[in-house]
Formats: C-alpha cells, structure tokens, sequence
C-alpha cells in the first residue's frame, strides 16, 4: 500500500497528511503538482491549505494542474482518493464530487474543534476554513443523501460554516471519492488530543488495500 500525497504551490497541509498516512502503516510520497506519474499509488491525498494562493476561487486553478488530470484518471479506473479542506474544493470544482464549498455562513474564518458523526461513530476532528459551506441544490441534496453520499455530518450545534443539512464530507456515487472540510490529519496523535482522524486515513487505505 502506498500514498501519493499532493502537493500544489500554496498547500500549507501536505507534510501533515503525509505523517497520517504513514501512520496507517504504509508508505507515502509527496507528488509535486506538475507530476502525471501516479504509477505505484493506490490511494491520494488531495490536502489542505490554499492551492495556487486560490486567487480565482478556491480549488479552481488547482483543478486544472496536471496532476490532477492524472487523479481524474486513476479516481476513474476506481482509485481511492481523499480530499481535505481545500481538497475537498478542489475535488468539486474537477466535478469528481458533487456539489461546491461557498463562504461561511457568517463570512468569518473559523478554527475550532469539531464533532463528526460518521455512521454510528462520532470523531472529534479539528476545522479551520472560511469557505466551507456545502451547498448543492435541493434536489442533489435529496439524490446524495438517498443513495448514501453524505458520509460525514456535523454533529448537532458543531455546524461551523452553515453548510447545507450539516453536511462536512461527500463521497462520489461509487464510492472511491471522498471529500471533508474538517482536518483528519491534525488528529492522528494523543498530543494533539484526539486520534479520531485515524480513522478516515485507514477507511481509505482499507479501500486502497482492496483495489
């Protein structure tokens, strides 16, 4: 099992995602935004910070980089990818998950401690974004939410951005896509108080492992 982390001009979040996946015991690499070489990877990372400085919009300019026309690609053949934060808006604007991230609700930055409800679990996950609101018209919310997509929720009253029925992370329609606003990668370690975001790293690794 091996991880390709990216990383773009402006990723702030890339060696952290690369230390959680290392941590579901396998190996990982950084692979620089202008790589099409995905050859040996099983699982990617499309982490967080602000690719290309997001001067158009967020994720918009990092959706067209090379390397992500070879993660468009691989999450085709059935690829595991995982995208955080500003991967996640980079995951919608390249169309592989529905949907789009707007600005806060109340237009402010936030950096907080975060409870998920994933399934029957509960993880406690860090946030920090100002475009994080998930937003999808009615009638796709109704479709992702009667085949199983929203995977990750906000738990009552922990909604930081107003998205749209407390949505904080999607998948895509077979599944090998996902995306979350919220930071697993900031809690893969007792010292940072919680160890919860483990657990989204060794799903995906999981799926990666099977494929």
């Amino acid at each position: 099992m091996r991880w390709g982390v990216l990383q773009f001009p402006g990723s702030c979040d890339e060696r952290d995602a690369l230390m959680a996946c290392e941590r579901t015991g396998a190996e990982a690499r950084l692979l620089w935004h202008e790589e099409r070489d995905l050859d040996g990877i099983d699982a990617v990372v499309v982490p967080g910070g602000f690719s290309y400085g997001d001067y158009l919009r967020a994720g918009a300019i990092a959706r067209f980089s090379p390397a992500m026309e070879a993660v468009s690609e691989f999450a085709g053949r059935g690829g595991p990818v995982l995208g955080i934060c500003n991967g996640f808006q980079v995951l919608c604007e390249a169309g592989l998950l529905p949907g789009a991230l707007l600005l806060n609700e109340d237009l402010r930055f936030h950096c907080r401690q975060v409870e998920l409800i994933a399934g029957n679990e509960r993880l406690s996950i860090p946030a920090k974004h100002g475009e994080g609101r998930y937003y999808a018209p009615e009638g796709v919310l109704d479709e992702l939410e009667a085949k199983g997509q929203v995977v990750y929720r906000y738990a009552p009253r922990q909604n930081p951005n107003g998205s749209a029925r407390d949505i904080a992370g999607v998948r895509n329609e077979t599944g090998n896509v996902v995306g979350l606003m919220p930071h697993p990668e900031h809690a893969v370690d007792p010292l940072t108080g919680s160890t919860d975001g483990l657990r989204v790293f060794e799903a995906v690794a999981a799926a990666g492992a099977g494929a």
